[in-house]
């Protein structure tokens, strides 16, 4: 993908500051707006100034360095205008006016607020769900890759296993919570069990069909250099299926993600699952929000690293794939 194609909002540096103003109005608003419902803003405020900070000192560092830093801030600069805006009305109708009613709809504030006061408990959950997601989804991907390539080479796998594969795409995984409780020893295990289960089918289909779907001029060549089928399977047909594996990757970590939540709310002890089953419990919704939002970030994060891991192993795709 060129860079004008990655980046083609417009490269404005008056979207920019138009970014840092919204941020600053919703700074301005959260400061001098008084509060009606009670809850401590400073953490919020401090949040917003940190942001501001740092946006500007990005685009000053820009100037120095070729990493693309300002095309990527500008084209990013209608969305943070869109979330500073976001913010301003949100704050205003909860913390600001009380429209939106605790302990329903808590505003921005009082979410940072619990972050920042339960940053132990959320960290050792997070922890926990994090070790319980990444151990699912990678014995998912191994699982899926080998069963997507034993699918997409030989017909014999394939009439075995292929059934197997599509009953496990029709039932949600979350399906399988009563049996994965009698089964497995602890809560941890059944998770992991989950989220393989979860992970599995979006991982073989798209290797498998990456598989079948390399040409077989390729074959052709190879052979006719004296290829082995070792060679043609380890050689030709699954470096052509890497994209697919990436494509199926992306969608195994979200179906993951929701099967982790769910899991986490049936027997586990720790995770953010179970502490947004507890504060549910509580009515403590803004401990409910402050854990969706460490979610939000988590999944980010992990969608963003296997972005990077795309990018370097299909670095050969730059300037071809449109």
């Amino acid at each position: 993908m060129s860079k004008n194609n990655q980046y083609w909002k417009p490269q404005s540096v008056a979207w920019f500051f138009a970014a840092l103003g919204s941020l600053f109005t919703a700074l301005v608003v959260g400061r001098y707006v008084p509060n009606v419902q009670p809850v401590n803003s400073d953490y919020y405020l401090a949040t917003l100034g940190i942001v501001i900070f740092g946006l500007l000192a990005l685009w000053v560092l820009s100037v120095f360095v070729k990493w693309n830093l300002r095309e990527r801030l500008y084209h990013s600069s209608q969305l943070i205008f869109a979330i500073g805006i976001l913010l301003t009305v949100w704050d205003l109708l909860s913390t600001k006016s009380g429209t939106l009613q605790l302990p329903f709809f808590p505003g921005p504030p009082q979410i940072i607020e619990v972050i920042v006061n339960e940053r132990g408990t959320l960290l050792v959950s997070s922890l926990y769900s994090l070790r319980l997601f990444f151990v699912g989804l990678i014995s998912g991907i191994a699982l899926g890759i080998v069963t997507g390539v034993l699918i997409g080479w030989s017909r014999q796998w394939n009439y075995w296993l292929f059934p197997i594969i599509k009953l496990t795409g029709v039932i949600p995984s979350v399906a399988w919570i009563p049996i994965a409780i009698v089964i497995f020893p602890t809560s941890f295990v059944a998770g992991v069990f989950l989220i393989t289960i979860a992970s599995w089918f979006s991982i073989a289909f798209m290797v498998a069909q990456g598989i079948l779907a390399t040409p077989k001029a390729y074959y052709e060549v190879a052979r006719t250099l004296g290829a082995s089928n070792r060679y043609l399977l380890f050689h030709v047909a699954i470096p052509n299926t890497v994209p697919n594996i990436f494509t199926g990757i992306a969608t195994a970590t979200g179906l993951s993600f929701l099967t982790l939540v769910v899991s986490e709310m049936v027997g586990a002890k720790a995770g953010l699952g179970w502490y947004i089953n507890w504060a549910r419990a509580w009515a403590a919704y803004d401990k409910v929000y402050a854990s969706i939002v460490i979610m939000g970030i988590a999944f980010s994060v992990i969608l963003a690293v296997i972005t990077l891991f795309k990018n370097y192993f299909l670095r050969w795709q730059r300037g071809i794939v449109k």
